[in-house]
């Protein structure tokens, strides 16, 4: 069965980094696209970035882009997320996806950034 584990979530001050990894199992990792959604208190799931199969196409929410980086290893079955310069409303869970029929999520990663 599919299963998706992220790892990399933490506390960070603002203007730190700090990078996601989710690693993949169940699947034909480099046939499908991965996306990273996160889901702050009292807010809905947001999409924050994808990747292509093959690692050539990206997508990101207008709020992160030229600050996260989406990108994947397909020997590793790993797929990331760099995210440089965190603002304190970067502030959320941090879920892994893949839609392979229906959607399958991670258990997710808190990030918290804050002074």
């Amino acid at each position: 069965q599919v299963q998706l584990e992220e790892s990399g979530g933490g506390w960070v001050q603002p203007g730190g980094s700090l990078r996601l990894s989710c690693t993949a199992s169940g699947f034909t990792f480099s046939s499908y696209t991965m996306t990273w959604y996160r889901q702050a208190p009292g807010k809905e799931r947001e999409l924050v970035a994808s990747v292509s199969g093959s690692g050539s196409g990206t997508n990101y929410a207008g709020s992160v882009k030229g600050r996260f980086t989406i990108s994947r290893d397909n020997a590793k079955n790993t797929v990331f997320l760099q995210m440089n310069s965190l603002k304190p409303e970067d502030t959320a869970v941090y879920y892994c996806n893949v839609r392979r029929g229906v959607n399958h999520w991670g258990q997710g990663t808190q990030v918290t950034v804050s002074s």
